[in-house]
């Protein structure tokens, strides 16, 4: 079963408790499986123009209140720090953001650990937070679903000034859902409370609102502060955009040195992630692969560690 086939089982508008209409859809909307996508970052470059792209795009961004809908694609723009002053955002409005923030990954590189092949001047352009103002993103089911989404955007910028488009990225997985490291994706996602969706098994209960959506109440019991004007904030969320160069050669060398035989490979590699690469945990399968436990999202999350104390069926680190 798929993760947004089964989002969808799980959901309930009664439960709603969220403003969704008011939520991006890819705050809480799951992937699909298979899909296409794309990112695409933009600088820009005189605020009033930006100010006018950002009002028209608006019209094209999936609120979550359609994300039980068979949507074929939908919408998010998120925009940076150093973008909300291009576009021209009140000193006092920016100054009401947190820190981090503010600073961006850059400046933040050693608490981050940004640092040797990773650090911030071996980074792609279009990633550095001087050229990265706004950031669009685009699911679909496939690829003319991406194709028509992609048109429409493209027809908001071509009729904007101030904007200019410096780079895009494309991504997907096949009906597999695999990482680049041969293991299932999408597997345990977050409840959000007051989203409708109940939890699956194993996960106890939904996670507080807040921990996702400003201006809802947290782990804590109360709301973190939110961005002035309230306007502004509430409803909104955090992002991080990072592109990874995963080395997927380094892995599989590693596998190699520790054992020739492929199949100890496959478990060394279980042991390191926790799960085989179907999805399957090892604490409910610690000695062998289960495709049909790692296809089951009824079953692949519903365990805890009480009855392996010691690590042995998954290290704890």
């Amino acid at each position: 079963m798929g993760v947004l086939k089964d989002l969808k089982e799980r959901f309930d508008r009664e439960r709603v408790e969220l403003d969704l209409d008011d939520i991006q859809g890819l705050v809480l909307r799951s992937r699909p499986e298979p899909y296409v996508g794309a990112h695409a970052m933009l600088t820009v470059e005189e605020a009033e123009g930006g100010r006018d792209f950002v009002r028209r795009l608006a019209e094209h961004v999936t609120s979550a209140q359609d994300w039980a809908d068979d949507l074929q694609s939908w919408t998010g723009v998120a925009i940076s720090y150093a973008g909300l002053r291009a576009l021209g955002l009140p000193e006092d409005s920016l100054a009401s953001f947190p820190l981090p923030y503010q600073q961006g990954m850059a400046a933040r590189a050693q608490q981050l650990m940004d640092t040797g092949p990773n650090a911030p001047e071996h980074w792609d352009e279009a990633f550095t937070q001087d050229a990265c103002h706004i950031a669009l993103t685009i699911y679909a089911a496939d690829a003319d679903a991406l194709d028509a989404a992609l048109d429409q955007a493209e027809k908001v910028l071509e009729h904007s000034t101030g904007v200019t488009l410096v780079a895009t990225h494309r991504f997907g997985v096949d009906e597999l859902n695999k990482n680049p490291f041969g293991f299932r994706d999408s597997i345990s996602q977050p409840t959000v409370a007051g989203s409708g969706v109940r939890p699956q098994p194993g996960q106890e209960r939904s996670i507080s609102a807040g921990e996702f959506i400003l201006g809802e109440n947290s782990e804590t019991g109360s709301p973190l502060a939110v961005p002035q004007p309230d306007v502004l904030g509430r409803n909104g969320t955090y992002v991080v955009l990072r592109k990874f160069a995963s080395r997927v050669g380094a892995f599989n060398e590693y596998l190699a040195s520790q054992s020739p035989d492929p199949e100890e490979q496959h478990r060394i590699a279980a042991k390191m992630f926790g799960r085989w690469r179907s999805g399957a945990p090892l604490v409910l399968s610690p000695d062998h692969d289960d495709e049909e436990l790692g296809n089951d999202p009824e079953r692949r999350n519903d365990f805890t560690f009480e009855d392996d104390p010691k690590g042995l069926m998954c290290p704890h680190s």
